[in-house]
């Protein structure tokens, strides 16, 4: 991918992810980046974000989800393309 190409993921990160600040951080790091897209708690204890931007800045979150905030313990983040539109900004979304 060619650098400043605009990429669009799905992340599943699981471990201990919630109840942790996980979604509000994911939030703030993505705001930071200036990327676009959500995140969301999910029943079944992981939490999902689809993230778009800038590759380099996309690549920069899944790292930083990698580690999480201070109380978190990522287990794992599941990165695969996404095709589904997302506005501009990035929000938290009720958990499904």
């Amino acid at each position: 991918m060619s650098p400043g190409a605009l990429r669009c993921v799905r992340l599943r990160i699981t471990g201990r992810v919630q109840g942790v600040w996980y979604r509000g951080w994911t939030v703030a790091q993505a705001r930071e980046l200036g990327l676009d897209g959500w995140v969301r708690n999910r029943r079944d204890g992981s939490v999902e974000a689809v993230v778009s931007g800038a590759s380099e800045q996309v690549e920069e979150l899944i790292a930083r989800c990698r580690i999480g905030p201070p109380a978190a313990e990522v287990d794992r983040v599941h990165v695969t393309p996404e095709a589904e539109p997302v506005a501009s900004g990035f929000h938290q979304k009720p958990t499904v």
